[in-house]
């Protein structure tokens, strides 16, 4: 089975349609969205009703909790904060309700899945092997697939061995092999990696694999979106970069 492992859309319909064909062109059997359907873009009701017909597991994101009032915003950044803040007002009745059905970790096909981590599902952000190593102490499965940190990369701990990690290009390949795995396939809607371009993975369960993809989409259609919702200017401004 080949799946598509996708996170972190953030209200952003041009980068997720973007997506989604690459998807339709790649032979994948399910798609797996690790969260944060919205925050900080300016088109969450798009991006909602994309999830809900295209994904077959959808988790939920501190963004999605915080836009249904089950975390707080203290923790938020100001512009993060903002957007929330605006989301809240701007989605439709069918949006909330199906992100206050969502849930922050999950499981399918003995692969654990997160928002954020195995030890915390909503904040934790994993981007150092240390606390990748802590990660796979606490995980019940050999594989988890998380989001959040808005970076596409992977840890890997072989048996008797420290955990290594890696950021993920394009075209990367991992074979998974009998190893314990961390993967998380980047952003869609903001990646933070430098590579502005939407970021998600094919893992192929059947021979044990998983290849990072990315490809290009509307950016300057994603940041007038966000000015037109007057959103934050940072928020539109930082796609350009993938910051």
């Amino acid at each position: 089975m080949r799946v598509a492992i996708i996170s972190d859309i953030h209200a952003n319909r041009h980068a997720f349609e973007a997506v989604l064909d690459d998807i339709a062109e790649s032979s994948v059997e399910e798609v797996w969205c690790l969260g944060d359907l919205v925050g900080y873009g300016g088109e969450p009701d798009a991006c909602v009703s994309l999830a809900r017909e295209h994904a077959t597991v959808c988790l939920a994101g501190n963004h999605d909790l915080a836009v249904t009032g089950d975390v707080s915003l203290e923790d938020f950044s100001r512009t993060a904060a903002a957007a929330v803040r605006w989301t809240r007002g701007a989605i439709s009745d069918k949006t909330r309700e199906f992100l206050g059905g969502l849930r922050p970790a999950g499981e399918r096909y003995a692969v654990g899945l997160y928002h954020a981590s195995p030890r915390e599902p909503v904040w934790e952000y994993v981007l150092a092997a240390g606390l990748a190593e802590r990660c796979l102490d606490t995980q019940t499965h050999r594989m988890c697939l998380i989001g959040h940190s808005h970076v596409a990369l992977s840890f890997e701990r072989q048996v008797g061995a420290s955990v290594t990690g890696a950021w993920r290009g394009e075209g990367s390949e991992v074979g998974l092999g009998d190893s314990e795995w961390l993967l998380n396939p980047g952003s869609v809607g903001q990646p933070r990696d430098g590579d502005p371009r939407a970021a998600w993975m094919v893992l192929d369960l059947t021979t044990q694999a998983a290849r990072y993809r990315r490809c290009e989409y509307d950016i300057a259609g994603a940041a007038n979106a966000i000015r037109a919702a007057e959103l934050p200017e940072s928020l539109a401004e930082r796609l350009e970069y993938g910051q």
